[in-house]
């Protein structure tokens, strides 16, 4: 099967095939990837406190369990976002293909699984590493994923919309050093290949269901949006 190359830019999650090779790269001046049409909303069901990726043995208040349609994967969110699952037509071979959103219908991440992903460093370009943690949870084959938001510059654009790709997610990538770095890579290894969960963060959105003055990543990593974000996502973990 041919690559599939991934374009993140700042305004949606990239959405690849379940089961695609994929060769991830970054260009702030290329057009957004979007999802599939959906198949229909499906409300999350309340289920039991259990341990997160951090340890943590109780949900917080207002928060409910997701399990994937699999059973492989489960995660927590706020009870107010809803899930769609799936997300979209799941290509033959399977995985997972859903999606969260807040009430304003904003899109806060998608998970997939079932990938089968490549890195492919074309061009390397300054970046910011703004939050990390590992996630023990999802160790595979002795390598743990993390936890990232983190940016890369395009000195070349024009557009002020296009001059910064930001973006947060699970990654299985060594974390960069020096002053230039690959393109962002947010995927990670989940049986039986690879798997997503993330989303792109756009300064410059103004649909509703954004917050307020909110123009630059620091900024955005105060708001209650950024944090709940963060906890869902690291909050993934095998259902077992």
């Amino acid at each position: 099967m041919a690559a599939v190359v991934i374009t993140l830019s700042g305004c949606g999650p990239a959405s690849p095939g379940a089961g695609e090779t994929v060769s991830p790269t970054v260009s702030p001046g290329a057009s957004d990837s979007t999802t599939s049409p959906g198949t229909g909303s499906q409300p999350a069901t309340d289920s039991p406190a259990s341990a997160s990726a951090s340890g943590s043995a109780t949900l917080p208040a207002g928060w409910k369990t997701f399990t994937t349609s699999d059973g492989e994967l489960s995660f927590d969110h706020p009870s107010e976002w809803s899930i769609k699952d799936p997300a979209g037509a799941t290509p033959q071979g399977g995985g997972v293909f859903v999606e969260v959103k807040n009430p304003a219908g904003k899109s806060m991440a998608t998970l997939r699984t079932n990938m089968v992903t490549g890195a492919e460093c074309t061009t390397k370009q300054p970046y910011g590493m703004l939050d990390s943690e590992p996630l023990p949870a999802l160790k595979q084959s002795g390598s743990t994923p993390r936890f990232t938001f983190e940016s890369r510059q395009d000195s070349t654009a024009t557009d002020p919309a296009k001059m910064t790709v930001l973006a947060y997610g699970i990654t299985s990538a060594p974390e960069p050093t020096g002053p230039t770095a690959c393109p962002i890579f947010h995927f990670f290894t989940w049986p039986p290949s690879g798997a997503m969960f993330g989303g792109v963060y756009n300064p410059f959105d103004t649909t509703p269901g954004n917050a307020p003055n909110v123009d630059t990543p620091e900024a955005y990593m105060g708001t209650p949006e950024y944090k709940n974000i963060r906890a869902m996502i690291t909050s993934l973990r095998p259902a077992s």
